[in-house]
């Protein structure tokens, strides 16, 4: 049986990304997708089986998706989107 990821664990991987920071919400020159593609990418995490779907954030990563999914440069952990 693997192992759950804990928080501080999603923090320490969150931190260690070059993808995504938490910080890229707050910057002015970041690129947002546009709608559909935010949206086609969240659809998959819905069905993803490392998505917490009572957070909604993902057991790789430990982002929340509702958002990740709507930076232009943010990719999938595991490579889906």
């Amino acid at each position: 049986m693997k192992k759950l990821t804990t928080k501080w664990e999603q923090i320490k991987k969150l931190a260690k990304s070059d993808d995504v920071k938490p910080w890229d919400f707050l910057k002015p020159s970041t690129e947002y997708a546009d709608s559909e593609e935010a949206d086609r990418r969240y659809d998959i995490c819905l069905s993803c089986p490392l998505l917490n779907q009572t957070t909604k954030t993902c057991k790789e990563c430990g982002c929340f998706m509702a958002a990740k999914t709507k930076l232009k440069q943010a990719t999938c952990p595991v490579g889906k989107w």
